[in-house]
């Protein structure tokens, strides 16, 4: 079969564009319909179809100016196979076997086995998720369901004192892949609490308490990520005296001793005065006068 350049009256350098109005106008020019019975043109137009279907597919143009096939697209012979026959005389012996050019052959055929080998089996992508949790929760530890948006779900197991930020990774929880699936990666949002406040991994809370308890000293409940207890006020607290309750703050990361919770305790006043309480406060000159306000440089 002649080449396909030369059927198509195209130079080697022709663009894609170039080969294919080449094609349409002999195309045209040879079509079958147009000579009835005429095999001669209708050989040439197989020949003309054939030259196209070469050119136009860029892999077998390229395997086709490289040599590796021929004009009809079969595979040619590796061209070094035949050079050890070059130079085959008269006398019909062929020259011997040249161990360098055997030698490069076969590096040839290692890269060519390399670049076609397939590319490496992946591991499939990790997919981020966002949890809401609440405080209380977050602090004790719980299990959430999640769903996803393919309908799956997955359960959560969120350990006691979790951070707000805090990312659970799930091991082949993710996108599918060649190496296996990727991680479900899923940040905790941890809902801020009406009153408790986390620092560390203790807890903090402003408790009211009436004048009576505050002077007077009493027994009252307070509120912890655990329930409710019961902490003694002591005589004569002030608004901002703080009570230390040992272990009722948050766990440690990796078993540590659990936090702290500490009670500040706020006066209330009522917030109608009744006329008793008015008036005592009237009356009353205590016989051993305070000042509050020393610590702020006021002696008043």
């Amino acid at each position: 079969m002649r080449d396909p350049y030369d059927v198509l009256g195209v130079p080697r350098t022709a663009s894609a564009d170039a080969i294919k109005q080449a094609y349409r106008k002999l195309a045209k020019q040879l079509h079958p319909d147009l000579h009835p019975n005429d095999k001669a043109v209708e050989t040439k137009f197989k020949e003309v179809s054939a030259a196209h279907d070469l050119l136009s597919d860029t892999v077998k143009r390229g395997r086709f100016d490289r040599g590796e096939i021929d004009a009809s697209g079969a595979e040619r012979p590796n061209a070094r196979y035949y050079k050890a026959y070059a130079g085959r005389g008269e006398t019909g012996r062929s020259n011997p076997f040249d161990a360098e050019d055997i030698f490069e052959m076969f590096n040839e055929d290692i890269r060519r086995r390399s670049s076609e080998r397939e590319t490496p089996k992946r591991r499939g992508a990790d997919v981020n998720y966002s949890l809401s949790v609440d405080f209380i929760a977050a602090s004790a530890g719980t299990k959430r369901r999640l769903t996803l948006p393919d309908g799956r779900t997955l359960d959560v197991t969120i350990p006691p004192g979790t951070l707000e930020g805090t990312v659970l990774r799930l091991r082949g929880q993710g996108q599918p892949g060649a190496a296996g699936a990727g991680d479900a990666l899923i940040e905790i949002q941890v809902e801020p609490h009406p009153f408790f406040e986390r620092r560390d991994n203790d807890i903090h809370v402003e408790v009211p308490v009436t004048l009576r308890e505050a002077v007077l000293g009493a027994t009252i409940t307070v509120p912890t990520i655990d329930g409710n207890v019961a902490v003694k006020v002591p005589k004569a607290s002030s608004s901002g005296t703080t009570l230390r309750l040992r272990g009722r703050g948050l766990a440690a990361a990796r078993g540590g001793a659990r936090g702290d919770q500490y009670v500040r305790l706020m006066i209330s006043l009522p917030t109608k005065l009744d006329d008793e309480l008015k008036d005592f406060v009237e009356r009353w000159n205590p016989s051993q006068p305070y000042r509050v306000r020393t610590k702020l440089g006021i002696d008043d």
